[in-house]
């Protein structure tokens, strides 16, 4: 079975209980808009084609930015990422937490893009 991936969005994780002024500066910095959400947790900067996305999100941990990986098969990505040495830290919700080798953290999510699967490599045979 095949199952495709790319990276769907960069999220910058924002330690903050308000995203506004980590939006109104993102926005300003990268001479794009920004909104923050109903909840105040995401803010999508806007004013960009293609992919990959950019979002800001309020994190409890430490400020740091990671990759969302999108594809169309959580399960397989996930597995076919552990054979290359990275681990799942965790299922959330949606999302699926893993970890690098390199100690560096990244989601796998659904296809986040109208487009998908657009220019996502294939895996499997």
């Amino acid at each position: 079975m095949t199952h495709r991936s790319r990276i769907g969005v960069i999220v910058i994780d924002c330690q903050t209980a308000d995203l506004g002024p980590a939006t109104a500066f993102w926005a300003a910095a990268l001479g794009v808009s920004g909104k923050v959400d109903d909840d105040g947790k995401y803010a999508v900067l806007a004013d960009r084609q293609g992919y990959p996305k950019l979002l800001l999100q309020a994190v409890d941990h430490e400020s740091r930015i990671h990759l969302d990986i999108e594809t169309d098969d959580r399960d397989a990505e996930a597995a076919r990422l552990e054979a290359l040495g990275a681990k799942v830290i965790g299922k959330i919700s949606t999302w699926t937490v893993m970890e690098a080798p390199t100690g560096h953290r990244f989601c796998l999510v659904g296809p986040q893009g109208d487009d998908f699967p657009g220019d996502a490599a294939t895996w499997g045979a």
